[in-house]
């Protein structure tokens, strides 16, 4: 090491141009160091896992699923990662189906109406989730731009509602909606909920409506309040000002809570299942349907996965389709003033 001097600064400099010796540490060490040294490899390789953590743990079993609803019926104790009966040669011989079964999928409709089990899921999950939007709308304006004794509590209330297991309100309610009412005989004929789409929705709207409170009421408090004012001095109401410009302003956070809603209210089984007597007629979901085909003496496992992976489609187009919106949604606010 000596001292330098170059316009007034002194500068060491390092006489012996050798290397400095290698640190015999073990392999741990030796990746720290690495890491230390190169951070950015190293998030990059944490990504690279997570994603295909993600991937497996997540798209396996719809592919497993796929394979199974292709493998024929006699081969179905023989599953594995390509379907049994599997035969490329047969493409050779101009066999598209290379020993497969894609035909399973048309024999989800034809074998039970699977359809109209799926538009019975589409038209509850649907009506639930403009009867929660609507009235966590309500709340959340409420909750998030007007000031009132006790809404501390009152919000802390409601969030710890929807703590509550599912199941903990099924008794009282299977009661009530086995009662016969007289003033709902106009509307039903013997006046009994059960076997009709309100026994679901209601239960639905109540169970799912706290979360979607909680997302609004964050949304709607970071409006700026001369928004409001501007639209109120236009003379429009309260609600007015609500639909017209707070709303569409926080159309990432409606739209997440209505996304989150109508995917969990499509896959919902508990209820459903005991409000219904598991006929399409009389309103049983998608999941009741999927169970129709298994029999008193056989299983039909390859149509089920088929049906499974059928069911599943509106879902996976509906997060497709407003993907920018649910991740903006759960990543930010609306506006801030």
């Amino acid at each position: 090491m000596s001292l330098e001097q170059t316009d007034g600064q002194k500068v060491y400099t390092n006489d012996d141009d050798s290397e400095e010796p290698e640190i015999d540490r073990g392999l741990f060490e030796a990746w720290a160091a690495k890491t230390i040294k190169n951070p950015k490899r190293t998030y990059k390789a944490l990504f690279y896992t997570a994603t295909i953590f993600f991937l497996v743990t997540t798209l396996f079993p719809f592919y497993w699923l796929f394979m199974v609803a292709l493998t024929p019926r006699r081969n179905l104790q023989d599953v594995g990662l390509v379907p049994s009966g599997f035969d490329p040669s047969l493409l050779a011989q101009g066999d598209l189906t290379m020993g497969t079964n894609p035909g399973v999928f048309l024999e989800v409709f034809t074998i039970i109406p699977f359809h109209r089990y799926m538009f019975n899921s589409f038209v509850i999950a649907t009506v639930t989730t403009i009867v929660v939007i609507i009235v966590a709308s309500l709340a959340g304006y409420v909750f998030g731009r007007l000031r009132f004794p006790g809404k501390g509590p009152l919000m802390l209330l409601v969030l710890i509602v929807s703590f509550f297991p599912p199941a903990a309100f099924f008794i009282p309610l299977n009661d009530l909606f086995n009662t016969n009412i007289d003033i709902l005989r106009p509307i039903l004929a013997d006046g009994s909920l059960y076997n009709t789409p309100y026994a679901m929705v209601v239960p639905f709207s109540a169970i799912f409506m706290p979360l979607s409170i909680f997302i609004l009421t964050t949304f709607y408090s970071q409006i700026p309040d001369g928004l409001e004012d501007a639209a109120r001095i236009e003379g429009t109401t309260r609600l007015g000002a609500l639909f017209r410009v707070i709303m569409p302003l926080s159309a990432p956070g409606v739209a997440t809570a209505g996304v989150l809603t109508f995917i969990a209210v499509y896959n919902e089984f508990f209820f459903s299942f005991l409000m219904t007597d598991g006929s399409a007629d009389n309103w049983a979901p998608i999941v009741d349907g999927i169970l129709q085909y298994q029999g008193q003496y056989e299983v039909l496992f390859n149509v089920m996965a088929a049906a499974s992976i059928v069911g599943v489609l509106p879902v996976a187009i509906l997060v497709v389709v407003a993907q920018e919106k649910i991740v903006s949604g759960l990543t930010a606010g609306a506006l801030k003033e």
